[in-house]
């Protein structure tokens, strides 16, 4: 680390040691006894909202039987303690408007020993906060047997494209977290990793269109959070989830977790493997006209690509409870992905008569090889009971791809001979590693303020190498034209602050990052081509900015007003400039010239009771999006910088519960989209309106049943050079509970098989061009989900890492 570096870093920790992240400001706390005195150390403690029981928060009393709950917001709460041998405790309401210590609880021995404690108070799919709206995923029991994308695919104002892209409320540029760490992954490197993590894994989606300060800037699209379940229970527990899901074709997706608590250690861990087995059926049909619109000729071209991957994933940390306040970790994790992707393609060529001139048929084959691995040390100290305090991590990931293509190209005259017979071959190995390291301090203040910061510096390299090779009647030669070494270099610096506020009816918070950015690139060219490379600095200010006023004493009607800027990085491939087939008719190209992208962000919600209004508007400089370019035929398609992008909308989240038996959820979105910006083509002027409507309905019947139907329906989109048409499908599922540790579901997805990927490619030279694309959406699933040991809850794991954007910028 260098001088200038080094400086940087002591100057902000010498911030972080005054001011402190911020979040919500009252405590809880108390004290549970056996009437002989004794501490009930491991006792589980539940906070479940008056209101409504929604359970809220969980903890386990420590040796000196205490418990604690921070970060609660003003209202009123019910308490119930559990604990093997005791008889059950629920308490009064309890009005909390300030911290408050509750008198000792004193449980009498003698009470059932339970070999299980099973807790029965649901979370609601959907809750809001100041800055983040969080779904419950296990409240959605359609999940079951699902992947991580499809979670993110119902979550509330999330949706996915036919190429796996996810945007956020309608913006494009979506960072997605695990466990508060970033994926480092973008393209179709984050779809498969996604497709590879099983739903039974995860606990939270946390989104976030403005982050706080304490996120990094980078994704113009906002933050996607999700958080995997663990067990933080003493003894040894765990869980083992199984499903099987047959569509055209049969794929599973299982999982298993564990946690053994035992004095000071603590040894948690994850262990998922899931069987792919999918298919695309793409057509793609692309008329040349003549410049008075007339057609010239037509290409036609239909795919059948089948994707046959395995995946492996793994995640095992261990805690050291030096003490009651110092917690020093360990985490591993790991992933390999591997499998073959295989296309069939009939591409057809006629005249403007379509009169048949030539038949191409291709039989590509990839295999495809991704391994990850990581490693975390993490560090935190508790001062005090106030919330003072200090955590530090240190990251180190890499991540190898080597991908071997083969693509075979036979092409026909109509009357059956062959005119043209070659072969490309590629292999493509690949090298990401990422060193990160970050420090957190939190400090409450006098009345309830709250103080954060914090520093973080990353350095990443990347090395990816593509070597093809041609081969015609029999003659193999190097494709210099393909074949390239990219070399990448990048280190951002950064820096917080935070502060928060509540008042009775009032609450604040404010943030401000400061990110320097320093990137390296070199393309090594070969024979034919030329060495490049280039060099950037830039820095960047990134203020948050929420407020919140609640209309009445009670909170049943609240105004938030907030507001972010953000930045969007150039994924690392995207910058390799070199040429990628993805067929012999259409390729994918970097671009060494794309520059960051900044959005600025505001949005104003209403709140009466359930219901949730947002009001949104957004507007994007130097937008990143996917351009489509046809040159002499040949399509490529390459990142580009569009001139401006604007997202204006309203957004209604609902929940309602008509009957004890009854829940409905509602979200719906109605979007402009507007991108104005130079193009190939010349001026690129495309405006949109688009609605989103996501109902979901469940159904608890006796004796644990419980019935759920959901859906969605997109109407059709236009942004940028693109124009979707419109989606729907309609899902049921079925829940059973066959004890307190097991449950069965049986989902059914996409029933009538309307999920279908089609639209259109605008503004391409003397071309109009449309698509057409059917995946295996329409699939039943069955699930077995069971829990072992006591379900207690409540010790500390730490969720977080120094790596906190950069995974989401690997791939393509």
């Amino acid at each position: 680390m260098n001088l200038k570096i080094a400086t940087f870093l002591a100057a902000w920790l010498t911030i972080a040691s005054t001011f402190v992240y911020a979040q919500s400001s009252l405590t809880l706390s108390g004290k549970v006894i056996a009437v002989d005195g004794k501490a009930l150390a491991g006792a589980a403690v539940y906070l479940n909202r008056a209101a409504d029981s929604v359970l809220i928060k969980t903890a386990l009393a420590d040796a000196a039987g205490n418990y604690l709950f921070e970060n609660l917001k003003k209202g009123d709460y019910k308490l119930s303690i559990t604990m093997v041998g005791y008889p059950s405790y629920k308490s009064a309401l309890i009005r909390l408007d300030q911290d408050k210590i509750l008198p000792v609880i004193a449980l009498q021995q003698g009470g059932t020993m339970l070999k299980e404690v099973s807790v029965t108070s649901q979370r609601p799919l959907v809750e809001h906060q100041i800055d983040r709206t969080v779904v419950n995923v296990d409240a959605l029991i359609s999940n079951a047997g699902a992947t991580a994308m499809d979670v993110l695919e119902k979550s509330p104002g999330v949706f996915v494209d036919q190429n796996g892209a996810i945007s956020l409320k309608g913006k494009s540029g979506v960072q997605i977290f695990i466990d508060g760490k970033p994926t480092y992954l973008s393209g179709t490197d984050l779809e498969n990793y996604l497709r590879s993590l099983s739903a039974s894994s995860i606990d939270q989606v946390e989104l976030m269109p403005n982050p706080p300060a304490k996120y990094d800037a980078a994704g113009t699209g906002g933050v996607i959070n999700i958080r995997t379940k663990k067990s933080k229970i003493k003894g040894f527990n765990g869980g083992i989830n199984l499903s099987l899901m047959q569509g055209v074709y049969t794929r599973t997706n299982n999982s298993f977790n564990f946690n053994y608590r035992n004095n000071k250690i603590n040894l948690f861990g994850n262990l998922a493997f899931s069987s792919g087995n999918g298919y695309s059926d793409l057509n793609i049909n692309r008329h040349f006209l003549n410049t008075d619109g007339s057609v010239t000729s037509n290409f036609v071209q239909n795919s059948f690509i089948r994707r046959t991957p395995k995946n492996y994933n793994t995640k095992i940390g261990l805690d050291y409870y030096a003490s009651d306040k110092t917690t020093l970790g360990i985490g591993l994790t790991g992933m390999i992905i591997f499998g073959n992707f295989r296309t069939h393609s009939a591409s057809k060529l006629s005249d403007a008569t379509n009169t048949l001139d030539s038949t191409i048929i291709a039989n590509n084959n990839e295999r495809r090889n991704f391994k990850n691995g990581g490693i975390n040390l993490n560090y935190r100290h508790q001062y005090d009971k106030s919330g003072r305090e200090l955590t530090a991590d240190m990251d180190y990931l890499t991540y190898r791809t080597n991908n071997n293509q083969l693509f075979n190209n036979i092409s026909y005259l109509p009357d059956g001979s062959i005119t043209n017979n070659d072969i490309l071959t590629g292999h493509l190995p690949g090298n990401i590693q990422i060193y990160s390291a970050k420090a957190d301090y939190t400090h409450p203040l006098n009345n309830g303020l709250k103080l954060a910061a914090g520093v973080k510096t990353s350095y990443t390299k990347t090395d990816n190498i593509a070597d093809y090779f041609s081969t015609i009647d029999n003659i193999t030669t190097p494709d210099y034209d393909k074949t390239n070494h990219f070399i990448y270099k990048e280190q951002i610096n950064a820096g917080y602050i935070n502060i928060n506020k509540d008042w009775k009816r009032f609450a604040i918070q404010i943030g401000l990052r400061f990110e320097n950015t320093t990137s390296d690139g070199h393309q090594l060219g070969n024979v034919q081509k030329p060495d490049s490379v280039f060099k950037r600095n830039y820095n960047g200010l990134f203020p948050t900015v929420y407020l919140q006023y609640k209309l009445d004493t009670a909170g049943h009607q609240t105004i938030g007003l907030n507001y972010g800027r953000r930045i969007d990085r150039p994924s690392y491939n995207s910058l390799n400039p070199f040429l990628s087939p993805l067929d012999k008719f259409t390729y994918y190209a970097g671009n060494p010239f794309l520059k960051p992208s900044y959005t600025n962000k505001v949005e104003l919600s209403h709140t009466w009771k359930n219901i949730t209004t947002t009001f949104s508007y957004s507007k994007t400089k130097d937008d990143v999006n996917e351009t489509i370019e046809i040159v002499d035929g040949i399509y490529y398609s390459r990142p580009g910088n569009l001139g401006h992008y604007t997202d204006k909308g309203v957004d209604v989240d609902a929940t309602f519960d008509p009957a004890k038996w009854l829940n409905f959820h509602l979200f719906a979105s109605l979007h402009n989209l507007h991108t104005v910006s130079d193009f190939y083509t010349g001026g690129l002027n495309t405006q949109g309106i688009y609605c989103f409507i996501q109902p979901v309905w469940q159904f608890k019947l006796p004796k644990d049943w419980t019935i759920q139907l959901d859906g969605y329906y997109r109407s059709k989109l236009t942004n940028a050079q693109f124009t979707i048409g419109s989606r729907k499908r309609i899902n049921t599922a079925i829940s059973k509970k066959l004890s307190p540790s097991t449950t069965i579901k049986l989902v059914l997805n996409d029933l009538f098989k309307t999920d279908i990927n089609n639209g259109m490619i605008n503004n391409l030279a003397n071309t109009r061009a449309d698509f057409r694309n059917v995946v295996d959406t329409r699939s039943g699933v069955i699930s077995l989900s069971y829990r072992f040991g006591k379900t207690i809850a409540g010790q500390r794991k730490h969720d977080t890492n120094g790596a906190e954007s950069e995974k989401s910028r690997v791939g393509n």
